[in-house]
């Protein structure tokens, strides 16, 4: 999207939020803007927003890092699976929502099928330097802590890619103002319905 691309309007988005049936699921690596767009998306359509892993937390009474370093990655997969299940769930007269997940969630072929099946899928999509610019000191980030960032960023990158762009829409989310990336989500979601 060229910088002078006219932003939706208000009255677009309006239209765009009525069309809108089922969640709402950004998926691709930590340091995308997942949570950040996805919070402005939600606001934008009138959605409610959750993230994935702020939802394990509060289900675990742990913080992502405490999963990790006590049971494992696998395990922390399966209960991320099971609370994007019950995200995704749609309560009569409730409007769905705007989901942001964790980096490694669309990885798995259950949690990945589950998404593609009942959501719209949208993928966020960095370059390495510019994640590495956003989350690369960062000790928060559980992955992170097990060698050299950049080259695990790299590394994960690459390996998760192909799962990534299983996702029907793909933006970009480059260096730059958020309502920059906002502006193709709701684009790319436009399209897309």
């Amino acid at each position: 999207m060229d910088v002078d691309e006219p932003r939706p309007t208000g009255e677009e988005i309006a239209a765009l939020a009525r069309r809108i049936d089922r969640p709402v699921v950004l998926v691709g690596m930590m340091g995308t803007g997942k949570t950040s767009v996805g919070r402005k998306l939600a606001h934008a359509l009138g959605l409610p927003f959750v993230d994935a892993d702020e939802a394990i937390e509060e289900a675990a009474h742990m913080s992502i890092a405490e999963i990790f370093g006590t049971y494992g990655e696998d395990y922390f997969r399966d209960g991320e699976r099971r609370v994007i299940a019950r995200l995704m769930e749609r309560q009569p007269g409730q409007p769905p929502r705007v989901i942001a997940t964790g980096g490694g969630a669309f990885v798995n072929p259950q949690t990945r099928a589950l998404i593609l099946a009942n959501a719209i899928t949208v993928w966020l999509d960095s370059d390495i330097e510019t994640l590495f610019e956003r989350i690369g000191r960062s000790d928060k980030r559980p992955l992170l802590r097990q060698g050299d960032p950049r080259d695990i960023l790299t590394r994960l990158r690459t390996e998760r890619e192909p799962y990534y762009a299983e996702a029907p829409i793909h933006i970009t989310s480059g260096p730059g103002p958020q309502a920059r990336t906002l502006a193709k989500v709701l684009k790319g979601i436009d399209e897309w319905l």
